[in-house]
């Protein structure tokens, strides 16, 4: 009997939070393209957080750890289920790091209305803020899930990314969750008076930064209306993007084969048409025999065959192609062992026939394409090694191409979805962004939108246009602005020539960068020392004994 009445105490207490993570996750995966939604359901992510943040208010250290871990564990496994399907290591691996950083995350948000607990919703959004910048640093960055990324579609919203990045529209978007959460908590926690009354209460105390933020998101909408960029007299360049529709590392040489014939096919027709492409471009390691190696030391002939015949076709052609590819090479520093070859996801550009360029990723997967850790976590790496994965060496430069006088960069697939990279490349003189991705392995419409929704901020933050040669999807051009010019359906084979501008206007966040996030962090810093230093002083003061 005891044990029965302790357990309808505790279940309805323990349901409460459930519910509120698991509402949570939905609204966050939803928000982004998910099965649902191909696009996502932008709205969602202006209220995803309420949850999340009204949990600081109600729960205690252990139980925001807690609650934490399984949100970030739930709200990726949702939003990111597609990585299973590469293998279920990799859905495993992201989901305990998630759990971590909410395990983190959520006692560092009810730190926040602990110490400030009138506008501790302010510091929750600089603390959200931080996080998200955060982790997109290091080994382990990862900007899948980024609030902003949520916005893609809403074209004059996303404009202040040329300013700000995507981190300017994640401040707006989260801004209403905390807000919210801290007007539920309010109403809640006061007494004496009906429930309306008390929400005017709050709106009457909190009206400036609700003010404030309505004020903000109309100056965007204002600003987004009046900066996007007339290219209609700028120069142009045509490009041809080959989509295959195969993972190209499925299979040995015959698949490889089978696979070129397609490329080749559909090159064939683009360049058939009127007026010709002045680029062709192949998807990430879209030719998967390692061009340079086989063409140098010729080890394996049935590669060697296949490479000599692409090398024989291109040559043939008056038109550039860009290819992805493994570029092997030996290097008995890096690799001291047997035939010392390294190997580099790359880029080459090929002009009759000649490598006139290389570039080598510079931002690589973690887990499925680097893992530094080989000597601290062995039976991880062995476990990474064993599965479908392709270990790289990291490239050292940001290159840019220039092929009959156009300059361009071309990010590697996960590449596109972070801000510093493509700054990097425009810094460097490039003057159009050439992306080359392969999503084919996860066999998802969501995961590629959602890649898709990432790189279409490259093109607004540096107003570059943009251009996308996928293994299966979303093959595309997006213009200057973010607006998606011309697309090819997914999941079949086929080429998409576009025109798009060349333009060479910088912007404020081509030279200044995140210095957004960068500030949100120290002032998130700096309010939290304050508010502990401040906590301690006022303990003491009450300590002291009273003369």
């Amino acid at each position: 009997m005891i044990g029965t009445l302790a357990w309808k105490r505790i279940l309805p207490k323990g349901l409460i939070p459930l519910g509120a993570v698991l509402l949570g996750a939905v609204l966050f995966a939803g928000g982004f393209p998910n099965l649902i939604w191909n696009e996502g359901l932008p709205v969602l992510a202006w209220i995803a957080y309420v949850p999340v943040f009204w949990l600081s208010y109600r729960e205690g250290w252990i139980g925001s750890c807690f609650w934490g871990a399984l949100y970030g564990y739930s709200a990726y496994g949702l939003f990111n289920y597609w990585l299973n399907v590469f293998h279920p290591l990799a859905g495993l691996i992201v989901g305990i790091i998630y759990l971590v950083f909410f395990m983190i995350l959520f006692p560092l948000l009810k730190l926040g209305v602990v110490l400030f607990p009138r506008r501790g919703y302010l510091l929750q959004v600089l603390l959200w803020m931080s996080f998200e910048y955060v982790r997109t640093q290091g080994f382990l960055g990862y900007p899948y899930g980024i609030t902003g990324y949520s916005q893609w579609r809403l074209i004059p919203l996303i404009q202040i990314a040329d300013i700000f990045g995507v981190w300017g529209v994640s401040l707006l978007v989260v801004f209403p969750s905390a807000w919210l959460a801290a007007a539920i908590a309010y109403i809640e926690k006061a007494g004496g008076a009906p429930w309306g009354e008390r929400l005017k209460r709050f709106l009457r105390q909190e009206r400036v930064w609700g003010i404030l933020w309505l004020g903000a998101v109309i100056g965007t909408v204002v600003y987004g209306y009046t900066a996007q960029i007339a290219y209609a007299d700028a120069p142009s360049v045509r490009i041809a993007l080959i989509q295959h529709n195969t993972d190209p590392w499925r299979g040995g040489i015959k698949e490889y084969r089978k696979n070129y014939e397609v490329l080749k096919r559909l090159s064939d027709e683009a360049l058939r048409a009127d007026p010709k492409p002045d680029l062709v471009v192949w998807s990430e390691t879209a030719f998967v025999p390692r061009i340079y190696w086989h063409i140098t030391y010729r080890d394996d002939p049935p590669s060697y065959t296949l490479v000599k015949e692409l090398m024989d076709y291109v040559s043939a052609q008056e038109v550039p192609f860009v290819i992805g590819n493994d570029d092997a090479r030996k290097d008995p520093a890096k690799n001291p062992q047997g035939d010392h070859r390294i190997d580099y996801n790359a880029v080459m550009v090929f002009d009759r026939g000649a490598i006139t360029g290389v570039y080598r990723k510079l931002h690589l997967v973690p887990f499925t394409e680097h893992f530094p850790y080989k000597k601290q976590l062995p039976l991880i790496y062995e476990a990474l090694e064993n599965a479908d994965t392709h270990f790289w060496e990291q490239g050292d430069e940001a290159t840019v191409f220039t092929v009959n006088g156009l300059k361009f960069s071309s990010p590697i697939c996960f590449e596109d979805t972070f801000g510093y990279l493509s700054r990097d490349f425009v810094r460097n003189g490039a003057e159009l962004i050439v992306n080359l991705s392969n999503d084919a392995w996860s066999n998802s419409l969501p995961a590629q939108m959602q890649h898709l929704a990432m790189a279409l901020f490259r093109a607004v933050e540096n107003r570059r246009a943009m251009v996308r040669s996928t293994a299966s999807g979303q093959t595309c051009a997006i213009d200057p602005n973010g607006a998606i010019i011309a697309m090819a359906e997914p999941f079949v084979e086929t080429q998409l020539t576009v025109q798009v501008p060349v333009i060479t206007r910088d912007s404020w966040y081509t030279q200044y960068g995140d210095f957004l996030p960068r500030g949100c962090a120290a002032a998130a810093g700096i309010l939290l020392i304050l508010g502990v230093g401040g906590s301690i002083l006022k303990h003491i003061k009450k300590e002291m004994p009273v003369d």
